[in-house]
């Protein structure tokens, strides 16, 4: 991404986040419980949202601090059930955790446990427990809460939290995270904190999240845009009304947070046995995000664009079954209120235009004419089309690479030879009823053609500057174009069709 185009300063947002931290944790005298929301780790959300921010940076604060922090992990056993997906990854949460345990100690931090919550003895969250205690993971298991909500006498007892495992950690921070929302992360930090004041230890417990930025204006983009990543949950991004009541300020929260703050300030208290100097959501915060935004009009943009993206996002999750009609509503309100069109992400329009190129090219035939197109950092808009020989996805990428590496498209980066030599082993070794290659199936046959050919080898070293374009598809990708351009880091959509009538999209 050129400089110019940067809406945000990583070593600003980096040095602020930090010292926010670390002036929350001195004013405990125990531990720091630190919930945080959102993503810790390729936070790419966040990176679309605030072009230049690094989807790592927040783990970059962490591991400044990391002879302060131990980690809990939460995991709901329902998500471990029913095989919840993380869809930026394609992977489900309980491999996610797995993921994360590793990302944790790659960067230093000592991962001290993982919880898993609302635990009946599910099948397979047992089975996932397991293997994590065979791995020599620390597990520990917490019941739903009794009394919760109503009850704040039974659950700040040896009923409620204290029937909960107590996890053992050494150092003053304590970081509690999940690989996705609902995941037991408040319930557990307060269990910690009913046993440590059992204990004497007087601990205390702060949030973060990066959304919705609680210092910029309630439709301000950026904060529209987490309520559209959020709209499956229904999240609201409301005023702080407890924050402008106690000091005369404007602050921005989310409706969750608002309605449950009443009742958590009242367990923090009962707990205690003393008043709470949180007066609002917002004070519970440590966020700093806002300290690194460079330019507003780019971020702005950016969110637009991102708010796009997430209704074709739902509205394909619907097409294939798992997401609801409720959710695709809810962004198309978020659209209508702020006046956002489909037709100003660029790629979308680029990629109808041609595949009605590839319709009038082809009339008569029967064949579906799907399309892709790419966004490059320049501005750039590259096309392809499904072909006999390749889905529309891969035509694109080699079409791309081609025009960042300067080379005529009258050149073949791949021989024909090689495309018909794995076309029939598909087809008459694998059975494959679709013999045209995939994303998947291209990189590996160019890998295989750089060998003997200059051109491939120089359009490999153009795959990483396809990072972090935007990109749209006229139809479903099949699994190998969507797994490909997901490795690559391309932010990709597409309209909620299907290529064919077959069941399985290949």
């Amino acid at each position: 991404m050129k400089k110019n185009n940067l809406g945000f300063d990583n070593q600003r947002y980096l040095e602020t986040q930090t010292d926010s931290i670390l002036t929350r944790m001195k004013q405990f005298h125990g531990k720091l419980y630190l919930e945080c929301g959102g993503k810790l780790l390729y936070d790419y959300h966040a990176s679309r949202v605030l072009p230049g921010f690094d989807p790592n940076v927040k783990i970059q604060v962490f591991k400044k601090l990391k002879d302060k922090i131990d980690v809990i992990i939460c995991i709901y056993a329902g998500d471990i059930e029913r095989k919840k997906i993380r869809a930026d990854f394609g992977i489900t949460y309980d491999v996610d955790t797995l993921k994360m345990i590793d990302d944790f100690t790659d960067y230093g931090l000592h991962v001290k446990g993982v919880v898993i919550t609302r635990y009946e003895e599910q099948p397979s969250a047992t089975q996932f427990k397991q293997l994590l205690e065979r791995r020599g993971i620390s597990v520990y298991t917490h019941k739903k809460t009794k009394g919760y909500p109503t009850d704040v006498d039974l659950i700040v007892s040896e009923q409620g939290y204290g029937a909960n495992e107590y996890i053992e950690t050494e150092r003053p921070i304590v970081i509690v995270t999940a690989p996705g929302p609902g995941s037991g992360k408040l319930a557990t930090c307060l269990s910690q904190l009913y046993y440590d004041n059992k204990n004497g230890i007087e601990s205390g417990y702060a949030k973060f999240e990066t959304f919705p930025v609680w210092d910029v204006p309630l439709n301000n983009l950026v904060n529209v845009a987490y309520e559209a990543a959020t709209a499956d949950l229904g999240d609201i991004n409301r005023l702080d009304h407890f924050h402008l009541e106690a000091y005369g300020k404007k602050s921005i929260n989310y409706n969750r947070d608002l309605d449950a703050f009443p009742l958590l300030k009242r367990i923090i208290e009962k707990i205690s046995g003393k008043a709470s100097f949180y007066n609002s959501p917002t004070d519970m915060g440590v966020n700093r995000i806002s300290s690194g935004i460079i330019d507003m009009d780019i971020c702005e943009k950016a969110a637009k664009i991102e708010i796009i993206r997430r209704y074709y996002r739902a509205s394909v999750e619907y097409a294939l079954g798992f997401g609801t009609q409720q959710t695709i509503e809810n962004l198309q309100i978020l659209m209508q209120n702020h006046n956002i069109k489909l037709e100003e992400r660029a790629v979308v329009t680029a990629a109808e235009a041609k595949r009605l190129e590839g319709i009038e090219r082809n009339k008569g035939s029967e064949n579906v004419v799907a399309a892709g197109a790419m966004q490059l950092s320049d501005g750039t808009i590259i096309c392809g089309l499904n072909s006999p020989i390749l889905h529309e996805s891969a035509a694109m990428i080699l079409n791309a690479i081609k025009t960042l590496a300067g080379i005529p498209d009258s050149i073949d980066l791949i021989p024909k030879n090689i495309i018909q030599s794995i076309s029939s082993m598909k087809q008459n070794v694998l059975s494959s009823k679709g013999v045209s290659l995939d994303v998947d199936e291209v990189l590996i046959a160019l890998a295989v053609s750089a060998a003997s050919n200059p051109a491939a080898e120089a359009g490999i070293k153009q795959l990483k500057n396809l990072r972090g374009a935007d990109a749209h598809l006229t139809h479903i990708p099949a699994n190998g174009d969507e797994t490909g351009l997901r490795k690559l880091g391309i932010n990709l959509t597409s309209n909620a069709k299907f290529a064919t009538k077959q069941m399985m999209n290949k």
